[in-house]
């Protein structure tokens, strides 16, 4: 028996993890608890992150673990978490101000009105990333103008993993990956951009030292090895954000697409070369870095599960969830691919979009209007690849899919025969933490690489290729291209 691990602590917006992740990458031990936001004080509609309560619920994970680990050598500890968020701290990393959260709306009107300092296109052009109100660049050009001597007494800026890091080992340090997704980088030079700072009058003397993943951040401090349960002096491994070790994780190799399929659909790939000249011109449209160097992670997203979530409450309102599911399925899955003529514009965040369905007739029923939102998420999963393919300068052989969306094997085959593409589902759900395990395994020396610590695990897929429907959906093209442009 494999008597080797490391622990990762994932830090995600609903639940909080601590796992144990043996050498080929089976999840040995693990553990959870609910995570949540709070209220801020001085606006109940704010949102923030407590870091104390954060930090309770990996030790309430930790200690749940640990007993199961009887026996075990841990050589690492990582974190992984949602990206953008963090906070001003002192030269004790006391926090100045709690960590506002990326559910937070009060950074809306900083998003908004940006131009004052940068124009949007210029600013996503050097940075990779898109417009979204969340982003790290809004919360500080907020705390700029709303708490300006926070900015006076700050002796650096910590992303969440980083302030999670400095409480395990004493150390300030900047998560590349985190960095990466702040909207204050020169995405192509892997650097803070002088323009982007210059322009909102932010010093870059808030960041401190830029860590790889994989680097070795410092060891687990006394005081934290007791409250985890973890043994002192454990090599602490930087990870970072959470949707790079899921690409690494899910076993991507580079320009082979990966789709994250969910409430949202975010469609990445790892890739050498980006023009992010390029991306201004999409909505929704992102460029991060890559858990390794030298690589990028551009994408897009679009609202997916949740527009065939608003199907399911339109028309099975009295169905219980999954069950509900299932019969949508069963009922889309007998009618002929182009839903005898419905069809759904899914974009329904857009209020310019003319959203909805055309082409009900008599005998529409409620099994067309979910064939007709599976094929027009599909259509627009098509049209989102080719821009992709645009950014990144690849072609596209097969498209990878995770997530909760990938169980839904009606949808799987509409992918395939839509895109022309095989579809591989992989069966594992923890690429994250298992990303993540890959650097930690290197970071320590037992593999010489995170790529070799990817070649012991055992991947398993699914395939799904294109059949006799793809070419009634490639007839279907041009009707729904005329769709979307709203003819």
């Amino acid at each position: 028996m494999n008597h080797d691990v490391v622990i990762i602590l994932d830090c995600g917006a609903t639940n909080i993890r601590a796992m144990a992740i043996d050498a080929k990458g089976i999840v040995v031990a693990k553990a959870s608890t609910a995570n949540a936001s709070q209220p801020a004080a001085e606006n109940d509609q704010w949102h923030i992150w407590s870091l104390d309560d954060i930090l309770q619920r990996f030790a309430d994970c930790c200690q749940q673990l640990m007993p199961q680990l009887n026996g075990y050598h841990i050589h690492a500890l990582s974190v992984t978490t949602f990206g953008v968020d963090g906070a001003l701290v002192d030269k004790n990393g006391e926090l100045l101000y709690p960590v506002i959260s990326w559910k937070c709306p009060r950074t809306a009107a900083i998003m908004e009105k940006i131009d004052r300092y940068i124009t949007p296109g210029e600013l996503q052009t050097i940075s990779g990333i898109g417009q979204f109100s969340f982003n790290t660049l809004y919360k500080l050009i907020w705390i700029k103008e709303n708490r300006p001597e926070l900015l006076e007494q700050a002796h650096a800026w910590l992303f969440i993993s980083s302030l999670i890091n400095h409480r395990l080992t004493g150390e300030f340090t900047t998560d590349r990956t985190m960095a990466g997704t702040s909207q204050l980088l020169d995405v192509r030079q892997e650097t803070f951009s002088q323009t982007i700072l210059q322009r909102t009058g932010l010093p870059s003397s808030l960041f401190p030292r830029m860590v790889a993943a994989g680097e070795h951040v410092g060891n687990l401090l006394p005081k934290m090895a007791a409250r985890l349960g973890i043994p002192v002096g454990t090599p602490v491994i930087s990870a970072g954000h959470d949707t790079q070790f899921a690409l690494f994780g899910s076993g991507a190799e580079l320009d082979q697409p990966v789709l994250s399929s969910g409430t949202w659909e975010i469609l990445m790939v790892r890739t050498p070369q980006v023009n992010t000249s390029l991306l201004p011109r999409f909505a929704g449209s992102t460029c991060e870095l890559d858990s390794c160097q030298g690589l990028f992670n551009p994408g897009l997203q679009w609202l997916a599960s949740g527009v065939l979530e608003r199907v399911r409450q339109l028309y099975w309102p009295n169905e219980k969830v999954p069950d509900a599911y299932a019969q949508m399925i069963t009922e889309a899955g007998v009618i002929r691919p182009g839903a005898e003529g419905l069809r759904m514009n899914c974009q329904l965040l857009d209020n310019h979009a003319q959203a909805g369905w055309r082409g009900m007739r008599l005998h529409t029923e409620r099994g067309h209007f979910y064939r007709s939102a599976l094929e027009g998420l599909s259509w627009q999963l098509q049209q989102n690849l080719a821009v992709l393919e645009s950014i990144g300068g690849f072609a596209s052989k097969e498209l990878l899919l995770v997530g909760g969306g990938s169980r839904n094997m009606l949808w799987n085959q509409i992918k395939a025969d839509v895109l022309n593409l095989p579809i591989k589902v992989l069966h594992d759900a923890e690429t994250t933490v298992l990303g993540a395990a890959m650097f930690a395994w290197s970071g320590v020396g037992y593999y010489d690489s995170p790529e070799q610590a990817r070649q012991q695990v055992n991947y398993r897929y699914q395939s799904y290729y294109p059949g006799e429907q793809s070419e009634i959906y490639q007839s279907l093209a041009h009707e729904n291209n005329l769709l979307k442009e709203g003819v």
